[in-house]
């Protein structure tokens, strides 16, 4: 793969920004137990992190 451009580089570090980094712990059983059920739907455990606490906010926003 050829190294990036410095425009590319310029570029990903922009849009890195708009993003903050979160650490989520558990144990390695259920980490995988996560990993398999992103897998199974075809996505990432962070795209399945962000779409379980998505639907949770809304569904508990609804109770208020």
């Amino acid at each position: 793969m050829p190294e990036k451009t410095e425009a590319q580089k310029k570029a990903q570090k922009a849009y890195m920004g708009k993003f903050m980094r979160v650490e989520v712990r558990m144990t390695r059983e259920k980490r995988a137990t996560v990993q398999a059920h992103a897998e199974a739907r075809g996505e990432s455990v962070n795209g399945f992190i962000t779409r379980a606490i998505d639907e949770t906010i809304e569904r508990d926003s609804g109770k208020e």
